[in-house]
C-alpha cells in the first residue's frame, strides 16, 4: 500500500516527471544494544518474507597481498554454524521452500532469503547463527576446499571468458598504488593460495560484528512478533567494534593510459575508455547517469548517430557512470566489427562528442530519459526482496533507509546545465583509460601508442592442487548462550496458496486475451505471443533477425519517435524469437496502458521496413553471432542440441550462424511478419492493475490482424547411436565446460512434473543437490552445477551442465557418473520429505512478481492448463514415493548419455577415455 501511494504520487504526470513528487516507502528503523542495525518493512501482497542481512564490508576493506577475503566469506558464511551444523543452512532452507543467495561487491556482502512467511522464524534463527555463532567451524580444510571453489568462479567470470580481464585492466591503471579499488572483488588467486586460517580470522573479527551489519525483513510480517524473534535470536552477539580505515588516495590521471591486451577467446576488437568520477550518492552522480544515457542510449544519441549510422564502426555503444563508496568511473565501450581497427573507433568517439557538445542537450532526450529513469526506479523496487535490498544498502551508505525519496529526486531535478557540466568536468579533454582488447594475432588493430596489459592467467598443470576433502568435525569450541540454540524454531501457521483470479476472453479475430489484475503497483506488464518461432522459418535465425528489426520504427514514427513515445509513457517493447515462440513483451505504467497498447498495435500491424535500418540491425546480429563463437558456454550449448536433436530442427541454433544470416533478406522478414504472425496462433497475456475492460478496450486494434498458419513439426526422436564422448577443442582453456545429457520429455507430458521432482535432489535443488554438494561442495571441482529437464510441446532434452577446473575434468565426470548410477537406489524417506516439503511450501513464491504471473498466463495459454494448474506441482509432490522416483531414476543411465566437453584438448583428450564410455569423438567449432 506505501508503495502504491509512492508510485500514484511520483507518477504525477510521467511525460514531465516532476522532483515535487512526494515519495515514502513505509519502514521502521530501530538499533539492538549490540549496535545491529533493524529495518523493518510491511508488504501484504503475497504471504512471504525477505530476509537480507547485509555487512559494510567488500573487497575495499581488504589489503594488498590479502585479496578476495571478503567475497570468500560470502561462500563460507554458507557452509556451516555451530547449531545448524554442516551443510545445514542449505538444508533448512530447502525444507522451508527458500529462495537463498548472497553477493559480494567492492563495499558490502549480502546474504537473503525469501520464504513463505511460516518460515521466517527459523530463517531468523538461522541467520542469526551466520552472525554470532560461526566462525569456530571455520577449519583449515573448510578454507582449503572453498580456496577451490573461488578460483573456480574466477576462472568462470574472468580468465575463460572474452574480455573477461577488461575490469582488472582498467581498475590497475585508473586507480593509484595502494588503492582498494585496483584489486577486482574476486581477489586473485595468488593471494587466496597465501591465506592462511588465522588471515581469515582476523579479517572475520575486524569486519563481522553487528555493528557493522544492517538487517532488513521485509513482506507479510507481524512487526512485534519479528522483533521479539529479533531481539531473542541477534541480541546475544557481542558488539565488534567498526575500526576505521584510512582514506584512500584519489584516483587522479596524470596523462591518458593506453593498454592493450590479445584475448584468446575474443573474436572482435572491442574498446573501452574510462574515466574517474564520483563517489556514490555525490551530488554529480545523477547528472552523471544522465549524460551517460544521453551520449549512448537511443537511436537520436550522438554515439548511435556517429559510430552506428555515418562511420558505421561498430553496432552499438554503450556507457555508464558507476558510482562506489570511496570513488566512480564513467565508462564507454564499443565492441566494433570484424577487422575494425580501434584507432578508427576512437576516432568516431571523438566525433560523438564533438556533436554532443556543438547540439547540446535535447529538451526531449531529457524528458525522455528521466521518464524512463523513473519507471525503472519504480520496477526495482516492484518485489518485497528488491525492497529490502535497497532498504539497507540507503542504510549502510546514506545512514537513512529512506534515502529512495531523495534518490529519485535528484535524478528527476538533473538539467542541462547539469549536464554540460559535469560533462565538462570530468569527461571534456580529461585523462582516461583506453584497453583494446583484440583477439589473439591481431595487436596491429589495437589503438596507436598501446602498451601490453599485465594479464595473469593460471596454466593447466595436472595435479596442481591437492585433493580437497572437508573431514568430520571433530569437537569445536561452543560459544554460550541463554538458551539452547541447537533446538530448530517450529513453523509458524502455514500461509494459505491460493492462485491469482484469472481472466479471458478473446477478439473478433480470435486472439485470445489472459489476464490477472493486481494493483499491487500501479504498473502492467504484457506478452503478446505467436507460435512457430524459429521452427516456422524457412531460412534460421529470420524470426531473430525479425525480432531485432521489429522496433526500428513503424510506417508513421521513425527509429527516434517511437523510442521517444515510448519512454516518455514510462514504457518499454521489446521482442525476442524462441525456438516454439516469437514474442513481443512490454511493461508500462497502468494509467498509460491503453497508449501503449496503441503502440504495439502500430508495431505489429505498420512496420516500417526501412533497408538502411534492416541492415544496420542485419550488421549487428551478425556481430553478435560472431562474438559468441569465442564464448565456451555458448559452444558447447549449440553443440550440445545438435548432439540431442540430431537432423531435426530443434539441432540449429534459434538465433542461426553467420553463413545463415548473412543470407537473409528484408523480403523474408516480410513474408515471415505476413505468413507466422496470425491471431490464429496468438496470444496476449497481461498482469498488473488494469481490470479486463480497460484490457479489451485498449486491445481492440489488434483485431485488425489477420490469421496464418505454422508448419507442423514431428517430435524428435532419441537416436541411442549418439550416445557416447564429444570434445570441442579451446586451445588453453583453464576451464572446461560439460554438458551430459540426452532426449527427454516435453512439458506437456504426465510424466513431466514427477521426473522434476526426481531430479532435485539430483541435481536440480541448487545447493541441497546431490550434484552440489559433491562436485562444488565435496570437492571444490567447480562454482556451480545443475541438472533439468527442459521442453515445450516437443521432447526436449534432460541436461546436467557445469564449467570445471580443466585439470580436474576426468574426475569431476567420474563423479557425475558415480552420482548417476548410485542415485536411484540411494534415494531415501528423507531425501523424499525434503523434496516435497521445498515443492509445496515454495508455492507460495509463485506469484509474488507481475512477471511470475505472466509466466503462468503463458503456461495456461500454451497448454490449455486451467488457473489451479499451478498447485499441480503441489499434488504431484504429495503423492510421490521412494518407489516412484527409484524407478524414474533408471532414466539417468550414464552410457544412454551424451558426454561433451569443450576444453583444451591437449591436456584432456587422452585423459577422457579413462570414464570408460569410448574414445572422445572430435567436433568442429
Amino acid at each position: 500500500a506505501a508503495l502504491c501511494a509512492l508510485l500514484v504520487a511520483a507518477l504525477a504526470a510521467c511525460s514531465t516527471p516532476s522532483a515535487d513528487s512526494e515519495i515514502r516507502i513505509a519502514y521502521e528503523k530501530y538499533e539492538l544494544p549490540n549496535g545491529l542495525d533493524v529495518v523493518l518493512h510491511v508488504d501484504r501482497s503475497d504471504p512471504v518474507a525477505a530476509v537480507a542481512m547485509t555487512f559494510h564490508v567488500g573487497s575495499s576493506h581488504e589489503v594488498e597481498g590479502r585479496t578476495g577475503f571478503a567475497h570468500m566469506f560470502e561462500h563460507l558464511f554458507f557452509l556451516d554454524s555451530e547449531n545448524l551444523g554442516p551443510g545445514g543452512l542449505d538444508r533448512l532452507m530447502t525444507r522451508v521452500g527458500s529462495s537463498t543467495n548472497g553477493s559480494t561487491n567492492r563495499d558490502r556482502t549480502n546474504y537473503f532469503e525469501v520464504v513463505p512467511v511460516d518460515g521466517l522464524e527459523k530463517t531468523l534463527w538461522a541467520e542469526a547463527d551466520k552472525l554470532g555463532y560461526f566462525i569456530n567451524t571455520v577449519t583449515p580444510d573448510v578454507v582449503a576446499k572453498e580456496k577451490q571453489v573461488v578460483k573456480n568462479e574466477k576462472r568462470q567470470s574472468y580468465d575463460n571468458r572474452p574480455y573477461g580481464h577488461t575490469n582488472y585492466v582498467i581498475d590497475r591503471a585508473l586507480y593509484p598504488e595502494g588503492h582498494p579499488y585496483r584489486w577486482q572483488v574476486i581477489g586473485s588467486l595468488q593471494d587466496l593460495d597465501a591465506a592462511t586460517l588465522e588471515d581469515v580470522k582476523q579479517f572475520h573479527a575486524r569486519w563481522y560484528g553487528p555493528d557493522n551489519a544492517t538487517l532488513v525483513v521485509a513482506g507479510d510480517i507481524d512487526v512485534e512478533q519479528t522483533k521479539a524473534w529479533i531481539e531473542r535470536y541477534f541480541g546475544e552477539s557481542p558488539s565488534a567494534g567498526t575500526p576505521e580505515r584510512a582514506a584512500p588516495a584519489e584516483p587522479v590521471l596524470a596523462g591518458t593510459v593506453r593498454l592493450m591486451h590479445e584475448d584468446r577467446l575474443a573474436r572482435l576488437p572491442e574498446l573501452t575508455l574510462a574515466w574517474p568520477t564520483v563517489p556514490a550518492y555525490h551530488q554529480d552522480e545523477a547528472a552523471l547517469e544522465v549524460l551517460a544515457a544521453l551520449l549512448t542510449d537511443g537511436q537520436a544519441s550522438p554515439f548511435y548517430k556517429v559510430v552506428v549510422e555515418e562511420k558505421a564502426v561498430a553496432p552499438s555503444v554503450s556507457a555508464f557512470n558507476f558510482g562506489q563508496e570511496l570513488a566512480g568511473r564513467f565508462t564507454l565501450r564499443a565492441r566494433a566489427f570484424q577487422g575494425v581497427d580501434l584507432d578508427s573507433v576512437l576516432a568516431a568517439s571523438e566525433a560523438s562528442f564533438a556533436r554532443f557538445e556543438s547540439e547540446g542537450v535535447d529538451p526531449d532526450q531529457l524528458r525522455r530519459i528521466k521518464a524512463s529513469a523513473e519507471a525503472d526506479f519504480y520496477r526495482s523496487l516492484s518485489s518485497v526482496l528488491g525492497k529490502a535490498f535497497q532498504l539497507a544498502q540507503y542504510n549502510i551508505f546514506t545512514e537513512s533507509p529512506g534515502f529512495a525519496e531523495e534518490q529519485l529526486r535528484r535524478i528527476l531535478d538533473v538539467t542541462a546545465e547539469d549536464v554540460v557540466r559535469v560533462y565538462e568536468s570530468y569527461v571534456k579533454d580529461r585523462p582516461f583509460v583506453a584497453t583494446s582488447f583484440v583477439p589473439a594475432g591481431e595487436g596491429e588493430l589495437a589503438l596507436t601508442g598501446s602498451e601490453t596489459a599485465y594479464v595473469y592467467e593460471e596454466p593447466i598443470v595436472l595435479g596442481a592442487e591437492d585433493p580437497v576433502a572437508v573431514n568430520d568435525r571433530e569437537s569445536i569450541a561452543t560459544t554460550p548462550s541463554e538458551f539452547d540454540r541447537s533446538v530448530e524454531p517450529p513453523y509458524g501457521d502455514p500461509p494459505s496458496v491460493t492462485p491469482p483470479s484469472v481472466w479471458e476472453s478473446s477478439l473478433a479475430n480470435g486472439l485470445v486475451v489472459f489476464g490477472i489484475e493486481d494493483r499491487e503497483v500501479p504498473v502492467a506488464e504484457f506478452t503478446l505471443r505467436f507460435k512457430g518461432g524459429a521452427l516456422a522459418e524457412e531460412i534460421p535465425g529470420t524470426a531473430n533477425l525479425l525480432a531485432e528489426v521489429m522496433l526500428e520504427g513503424t510506417a508513421h514514427r521513425t527509429p527516434e519517435e517511437l523510442e521517444l513515445a515510448l519512454d516518455l509513457l514510462g514504457a518499454s517493447l521489446g521482442a525476442r524469437a524462441s525456438s516454439r515462440n516469437f514474442q513481443i513483451s512490454g511493461r508500462t505504467l497502468a494509467r498509460n496502458f491503453n497508449e501503449t497498447m496503441s503502440i504495439l498495435a502500430e508495431v505489429l500491424l505498420e512496420p516500417r521496413w526501412d533497408e538502411n535500418d534492416f541492415e544496420r540491425a542485419k550488421a549487428r546480429v551478425i556481430n553478435g553471432l560472431r562474438a559468441a563463437e569465442g564464448e565456451p558456454t555458448t559452444i558447447a550449448a549449440r553443440a550440445f542440441s545438435e548432439l540431442v536433436y540430431g537432423e531435426h530442427p530443434l539441432a540449429r541454433p534459434t538465433d542461426g550462424t553467420v553463413e545463415s544470416t548473412s543470407r537473409i533478406t528484408l523480403d523474408d522478414l516480410k513474408a515471415y511478419w505476413e505468413n507466422r504472425l496470425g491471431a490464429d496462433n496468438a496470444a496476449l497475456h497481461v498482469a498488473g492493475a488494469v481490470s479486463a475492460s480497460q484490457v479489451e478496450a485498449a486491445a481492440a486494434p489488434l483485431a485488425a490482424l489477420g490469421s496464418a498458419g505454422i508448419p507442423a513439426v514431428p517430435q524428435p526422436v532419441w537416436d541411442e547411436n549418439r550416445a557416447g564422448v564429444y570434445l570441442v577443442d579451446v586451445p588453453g582453456a583453464v576451464q572446461s565446460v560439460v554438458f551430459v545429457g540426452r532426449l527427454g520429455l516435453a512439458e506437456n507430458d504426465p510424466q513431466y512434473l514427477p521426473a522434476e521432482f526426481m531430479n532435485f535432489r539430483f541435481g536440480g535443488g541448487g545447493f541441497a543437490s546431490e550434484l552440489t554438494q559433491v562436485l562444488r561442495e565435496g570437492k571444490g571441482y567447480t562454482y556451480g552445477i545443475g541438472s533439468g529437464f527442459s521442453g515445450t510441446d516437443l521432447i526436449g532434452p534432460f541436461s546436467i551442465s557445469s564449467r570445471v577446473r580443466a585439470n580436474v575434468t576426468l574426475e569431476a565426470l567420474q563423479e557425475i557418473k558415480r552420482i548417476m548410477e548410485d542415485y536411484g537406489r540411494e534415494f531415501d524417506q528423507a531425501d523424499l520429505e525434503t523434496t516435497s516439503n521445498y515443492i509445496v511450501k515454495s508455492t507460495a513464491r509463485s506469484f509474488e512478481t507481475l512477471g511470475a504471473k505472466l509466466g503462468m498466463l503463458s503456461e495456461m495459454s500454451a497448454y490449455g492448463y486451467p488457473p489451479e494448474y499451478v498447485l499441480r506441482r503441489m499434488e504431484v509432490a504429495r503423492s510421490m514415493s521412494v518407489d516412484r522416483v527409484r524407478e524414474l531414476a533408471e532414466f539417468l543411465n550414464p552410457e544412454e548419455m551424451i558426454w561433451l566437453v569443450v576444453g583444451d584438448a591437449a591436456t584432456q583428450e587422452d585423459r577422457l577415455e579413462e570414464l570408460g564410455l569410448g574414445r572422445p569423438r572430435r567436433l568442429q567449432r
